[in-house]
């Protein structure tokens, strides 16, 4: 039974004598709930053994403990805040660059032929081999971070932008252009539907990107944020405090995914791929 038809028969009023069937957890979420479990008893085994020195990999407990002081720090939250805004920063701008060129560029095609060997020289760059020239220009502050994690999140969405947009069908162009629909009542009514869901996962996946540069930058470059901390406490020999560090970005990167994909499954809430998710 699909979960469409559950939630239709839940708003009928339960028969008198027939009891509600209890919920219960996704298989999907279970096995997801063994899995973090069964890494973290791994975890806390390997060093307890002997298999690892404990002075550098500390058992899952001592890291999980570090982990919960810290998030009475003040200074840990400082450190989050600098990272989360670097990375706020950096992928709105990277958002709004692709958008708009991805859109003028997509809807050409002498510009996509024209851009076309440019975008494949510059995409495969790594971000992190712009470290250098980071330095140079700005030296251990922000705008480095900023150049970075713009520059690797503005390919994630301007792709796929690129195909969105050639993607609009081009009997509804025609029939568009055929009711009067100009220029920008097109792109607003045939070609942004089109390419919202891809602008979407797009979105998706440069805010992962996005924290990912944000976090390398500040711990080669020394920005501040959590890469810094991290680096910090390697240094310091604090390697519980350092594992604990590298445990909040993560739970981060977890934090962001959920959010983005909520925000998505809303933006999109519409299309097909989304409902098949639904009711699947």
């Amino acid at each position: 039974m699909t979960q469409g038809a559950v939630t239709t028969n839940s708003a009928a009023p339960i028969p008198r004598g027939r009891k509600q069937p209890a919920r219960k957890l996704p298989v999907k979420q279970l096995l997801g709930l063994a899995g973090i479990v069964g890494f973290l008893l791994l975890w806390e085994l390997i060093p307890r053994v002997g298999l690892v020195e404990p002075r550098f990999l500390p058992p899952a407990s001592e890291v999980i403990a570090a982990l919960i002081t810290d998030f009475g720090l003040a200074a840990f939250w400082v450190a989050v805040g600098e990272t989360m805004l670097a990375w706020a920063i950096g992928l709105v701008m990277a958002i709004v660059l692709a958008v708009v060129l991805g859109f003028i560029i997509g809807s050409s095609m002498f510009l996509r032929k024209f851009t076309n060997s440019t975008v494949e020289f510059l995409r495969p760059i790594p971000s992190v081999a712009l470290i250098p020239l980071a330095v140079l220009l700005f030296g251990v502050k922000i705008e480095s971070t900023l150049m970075l994690v713009v520059y690797a999140s503005f390919w994630q969405v301007f792709i796929q932008v690129l195909y969105g947009v050639a993607d609009v069908d081009n009997v509804a162009m025609q029939t568009a252009k055929s009711y009067g629909l100009g220029t920008m009542a097109r792109v607003r009514h045939v070609v942004f539907p089109t390419a919202l869901p891809y602008l979407m996962t797009g979105i998706r996946l440069a805010a992962s990107v996005a924290l990912i540069l944000a976090i390398t930058a500040e711990l080669v470059i020394g920005s501040p944020g959590l890469g810094r901390e991290i680096a910090l406490a390697q240094a310091g020999g604090a390697i519980s405090g350092m594992y604990a560090l590298v445990l909040a970005t993560g739970l981060i990167g977890v934090v962001i995914n959920l959010v983005m994909r909520f925000i998505e499954r809303k933006t999109l809430s519409w299309h097909s791929s989304i409902r098949s998710e639904v009711i699947v």
